[in-house]
This record gives structure tokens, C-alpha cells and sequence, in this order.
């Protein structure tokens, strides 16, 4: 119960004690696949890709592993887009034997389970199946999980807010690829900090408009000296 004596400076500020710990975080890539992106109508495609190559270039810049993996890759669902493992060439890819759920292939859960970390961060397409499938039987295994949305993709507007709400009832917490982006980064003062900086335009191509704008008056400013 609230106390109304009691002193603010004596309640918990958090301190980030509620956001992804990058050091126990791990990046599950799912099913991002050419001919599945072809039925993706939630989102344009052109900014789902964009986001999840942010999410690959985030992963090495900050050394997070990533573990890849694709259904049918030789079938309809085409194969894998090629930039998540050329941006982020430390990914691991586990293929698997026809299963829907990643989290049925047992040389998947192997793989997560040997990195020791226990906050995976997801994002597939489809979100209905590809990503919730595994994001609740992680859950269900004890792992703490987020579903980045704006990465992944569904085929109707429907499905993805069915997605939205089957997330939250089984406890995967939603989020975006800016909101991913600036919880791991989370202070300016590190060394990663201008190269974190060009991911925000990946994210939000207006930032990148603004960031433009502004070195252009920094440096008009330095010329009028």
C-alpha cells in the first residue's frame, strides 16, 4: 500500500533493471524467407527487410549471436534472405527436417541452449506461426522472450493483431526494432555509440533526414568561423 509519508528519493528508480540485458540476450532470426515474404501484407516488405538487416548489423556490432534457421528453404517458401548472414556472418544457421515450429527441431533447441543465454529476442515470418510457435514453447522452457514485430511479418492485418494478443496472454513481450535498438544501446557514452547512431536511420529513415541537417549546420557553423 502506498505510505504517503514515505520519501521519493527512497523508491527504486529501476535503473534499467526491466530492459534486455544484452550479455544474456540471443537473436532468433526465423523463416525470413523469399517466397513467404511474397504473402506478407501487415507491413511492406521493403521495411521488413530493412528492419531485420538492422536487427543483423545491431547483433555484430554488439557481438549478440544469432541463430538463423528456414522451413522448406528448397520448397515454396524460397530460401533465406541472404543479408542477415552477410551483415551478421558469426549467425548460425540450423537447418531443419520439415517442422513448422523451429522449437520441434531438436538441434535448434541444442543450439539456443548452448549459448547459455536465456533472453531471446525473435522476430519471422510468419509472426502467427513461425515466431509464436517457438516464442511460446521457449516460454513455456523458462526463457524470457520478445517478439519484434516491425521485423517480422504476417498475411493479414487480422493475423497480426491476433498475434499481438496471443503474445501478451502467453507472456512473450512485444516489441519494436527501434525499441530493440535503443534498449541495447542504451547509453551514448560507449564506443559503438556513431555507429549505433547510422542504425537509427535504418530504423526511422527521417532520423537519418535529421542527422543530415544537423552535421550541415554543424559544419556551416564551423565555416562561418
Amino acid at each position: 500500500m502506498y505510505n504517503s509519508k514515505s520519501k521519493p528519493s527512497m523508491l527504486p528508480t529501476g535503473g534499467g533493471a526491466a530492459l534486455i540485458d544484452p550479455s544474456d540476450a540471443l537473436i532468433l532470426l526465423l523463416d525470413h524467407q523469399s517466397g513467404l515474404f511474397q504473402t506478407v501484407k501487415d507491413i511492406p516488405v521493403a521495411d521488413l527487410r530493412r528492419n531485420v538487416e538492422m536487427i543483423a548489423r545491431l547483433a555484430t556490432l554488439l557481438n549478440i549471436p544469432v541463430i538463423t534457421t528456414a522451413s522448406e528453404p528448397a520448397g515454396t517458401n524460397g530460401p533465406l534472405m541472404p543479408e542477415i548472414h552477410e551483415l551478421a556472418p558469426h549467425a548460425v544457421y540450423v537447418p531443419r527436417k520439415g517442422e513448422v515450429n523451429a522449437w520441434d527441431n531438436d538441434d535448434f533447441v541444442a543450439q539456443v541452449r548452448s549459448t547459455g543465454r536465456n533472453t531471446l529476442i525473435m522476430a519471422g515470418v510468419w509472426t502467427s506461426v513461425c515466431v509464436m510457435f517457438p516464442a511460446l514453447d521457449a516460454r513455456a522452457a523458462g526463457y524470457d522472450v520478445y517478439a519484434v514485430l516491425d521485423a517480422s511479418g504476417d498475411p493479414s492485418e487480422m493475423a497480426s493483431r491476433i498475434s499481438l494478443a496471443r503474445f501478451v496472454q502467453g507472456g512473450v513481450k512485444p516489441t519494436s526494432t527501434n525499441a530493440l535498438l535503443s534498449e541495447l544501446h542504451r547509453t551514448w557514452a560507449r564506443p559503438e555509440a556513431a555507429e549505433l547512431g547510422k542504425l537509427y536511420g535504418l530504423v526511422a529513415p527521417n532520423y537519418a533526414a535529421v542527422a543530415e541537417s544537423y552535421a550541415r549546420a554543424q559544419q556551416a557553423a564551423r565555416e562561418a568561423i
